[in-house]
């Protein structure tokens, strides 16, 4: 699955379609709608999708969905124009929300099938670390591919990747799926509302679930703070040309922590609570400063909150059964969305200090929520 990470997000097309918009004429105004459109798709498309992975496949869900996310890119090219571009993020949206659960939930119950369940933690920082070292390849190989035949030729080879990446998101092993823990029922017994709604279920009222559910949408959201890294660098008197560059070892810190959070995945509670509050008590203190030193400080809070959140969302997948998980998964995903947007307002109130304080609070909270225990061991779901 690394490898399946690193390839689905080393898209040429990623760090180039905001200017192809302005390029073909969009005005900030239209921008904003596609970026809208975009997020609308997820939340209305998140969950139900998570169940679509439940009920049938986690597996063809990842094929599905880089496929779809194919689908989308073509658009772009061959239709650049407003309505092109809609259609492409709309597209890009149900890709994106289909493999949005069925990830995780494959990962999981596959190393539980394997007698591995404790290993996710490791494993699955692994995969988040492929994930932000993609980033690089893709900043290359767009400079090259732009260099050679502008946005058609970004955009056809995204294309091709995504078919690539559903092809080796095929050869994936799908772990089997226990029976329910509430009825004994095997999930392939329960159709697709029955599904959708027990999993809704276990998010909502299953012990040891919605305490850790919250837990993991606060901390997700704090991935929007990446969007303000180059506005953070240049207002701290980083000229605008080393921007680029000085966002390198932000991502490299991120890699790190999230390749090393399965050391961290055994720590108690409180300890993990620690873990975070410590760096963004000095995040605080770089925002109040605003010197191009505190960008060390940047690096260290990023690789710190990459290894936290691989930690949290370990906890959450142990205390949901296998039937839910993609499910449980997807309603995370889409709080962490929503949640996002204290993010945002907390940016435009405080910038750094404003987005430092609220992961203080999150880090002060982390200890009462990641308290609750499961009532048993939930692996595969026996």
């Amino acid at each position: 699955m690394v490898g399946w990470a690193l390839l689905t997000d080393t898209i040429p097309v990623y760090p180039l379609y905001a200017l192809l918009f302005a390029d073909t004429g969009l005005s900030d105004l239209q921008i904003s709608v596609l970026f809208g459109i975009w997020s609308l798709v997820g939340v209305l498309v998140e969950v139900p999708s998570g169940a679509i992975a439940d009920r049938f496949s986690r597996r063809g869900c990842l094929v599905a969905g880089d496929l779809v996310r194919a689908a989308g890119f073509a658009a772009w090219v061959l239709f650049p124009g407003f309505a092109g571009f809609a259609v492409g993020f709309v597209l890009w949206g149900l890709g994106g929300s289909l493999v949005s659960g069925a990830r995780e939930a494959l990962l999981y119950d596959g190393l539980a099938a394997a007698g591995g369940a404790e290993h996710y933690a490791r494993v699955n920082g692994w995969v988040s670390a492929a994930e932000l070292v993609s980033q690089l390849p893709a900043a290359v190989a767009a400079t090259a591919l732009f260099a050679l035949g502008g946005y058609p030729l970004a955009g056809w080879v995204s294309v091709g990747v995504s078919v690539v990446a559903a092809g080796f998101a095929a050869r994936i092993p799908e772990g089997p799926r226990g029976a329910a823990e509430e009825d004994g029922e095997d999930d392939g017994d329960l159709g697709y509302l029955a599904t959708l709604r027990a999993g809704l279920a276990a998010a909502a009222a299953r012990p040891g679930v919605p305490a850790v559910l919250v837990a993991a949408m606060a901390l997700g959201s704090f991935d929007t703070v990446e969007e303000y890294f180059p506005l953070m660098a240049a207002g701290w008197g980083v000229p605008v040309a080393w921007v680029p560059l000085v966002d390198l070892p932000i991502v490299g810190a991120g890699v790190l922590g999230a390749a090393l959070a399965g050391r961290a995945a055994g720590l108690p509670a409180s300890a993990i609570g620690v873990l975070l509050g410590v760096p963004m008590a000095l995040f605080v203190l770089a925002g109040l400063l605003r010197q191009p030193v505190g960008i060390a400080v940047v690096a260290v809070c990023y690789g710190v909150y990459r290894a936290v959140l691989v930690v949290v969302g370990a906890r959450l997948q142990d205390r949901i059964d296998s039937r839910s998980r993609a499910t449980v998964t997807s309603v995370a995903a889409l709080g962490t969305d929503l949640a996002s947007f204290a993010i945002y307002g907390a940016w435009v109130l405080g910038e750094v200090p404003g987005v430092a304080a609220v992961g203080l609070l999150t880090a002060l909270a982390l200890p009462h929520l990641l308290r609750a225990r499961p009532p048993r061991a939930l692996t595969s779901g026996g």
